[in-house]
């Protein structure tokens, strides 16, 4: 496995997505924004988890005897251990995140999806993108609301606020969505696979932020994107995706939650 990786934060003061590379293994976690109008439970904050679970992670996948749904589960239980009793973890408020990740094992690759980051694979020139995207299944009203109007307005983020709220008691719920937080039991709800390592040309790991030009956008094709990536890396990808986002500043071309979100992409040719 060759990896290349770049990550860049978006309107928000810090990046809250996180890339984690190990001896064959790839982790691209998407951390949950909080609008500032909604206290957080915990006292750590979201870049602190992603930062914890995602080297945890990268660590537990060297035991190639564990699924990779076993890591995620023993990974969410050890970061969970890791609060101070100053965080409220009964309530819904707490850090969280999509997971995405991709380990080489011999001559198998496993792959492992928890939400709507997305996985793209090249197998035998087949190209397949796999995501969870429950989230938008729920809160409809909410979330149409929340999409409606000029971004960059108070009346905007109190929508996208609202939007939050709901969506927090829907979170790792049956009939709700799954991310990585709290609960170990989400890893079982996770997209997880394997491919034989011959037959995998290339790979790449996206925080939404990153797939924006496909699967919001619709610039760029899943292989074209991946041809982007393969000819000008990671870096090109991101900085394509701020031009495009830089020319609907208002989000009346492209509805989104956020007019500029952390985008992380990750590489992998074998």
């Amino acid at each position: 496995m060759q990896v290349t990786v770049s990550s860049a934060k978006g309107v928000g003061a810090e990046n809250e997505d996180g890339v984690f590379v190990g001896p064959g293994a790839v982790v691209v976690l998407d951390g949950l924004s909080a609008p500032k109008d909604l206290p957080m439970a915990c006292i750590h904050g979201t870049p602190w988890y992603v930062r914890q679970l995602g080297t945890r992670l990268v660590a537990l996948m060297g035991d190639e005897r564990q699924p990779l749904a076993e890591v995620l589960r023993t990974a969410i239980g050890d970061v969970t251990t890791m609060h101070s009793g100053a965080c409220a973890l009964d309530k819904e408020a707490v850090p969280a995140s999509t997971v995405t990740m991709v380990r080489r094992r011999r001559a198998v690759v496993d792959y492992l999806v928890l939400s709507d980051s997305v996985l793209v694979l090249d197998t035998a020139g087949t190209i397949q993108a796999i995501a969870d995207t429950s989230v938008n299944a729920v809160a409809g009203p909410e979330m149409a609301a929340a999409l409606a109007g000029p971004a960059g307005t108070a009346e905007r983020a109190a929508r996208v606020s609202e939007l939050v709220a709901v969506q927090r008691g829907l979170r790792n719920r049956p009939g709700g969505y799954w991310v990585a937080a709290i609960d170990p039991a989400a890893a079982d709800h996770a997209i997880t696979g394997s491919v034989p390592a011959a037959e995998l040309r290339r790979a790449a790991l996206l925080s939404d932020g990153a797939s924006r030009l496909t699967d919001l956008f619709h610039q760029l094709s899943w292989e074209e994107l991946l041809g982007v990536l393969e000819a000008e890396g990671p870096a090109e990808l991101i900085a394509r995706t701020r031009l495009a986002e830089e020319s609907d500043p208002d989000g009346t071309r492209w509805a989104r939650f956020k007019v500029s979100d952390d985008a992380t992409a990750a590489y992998i040719t074998f």
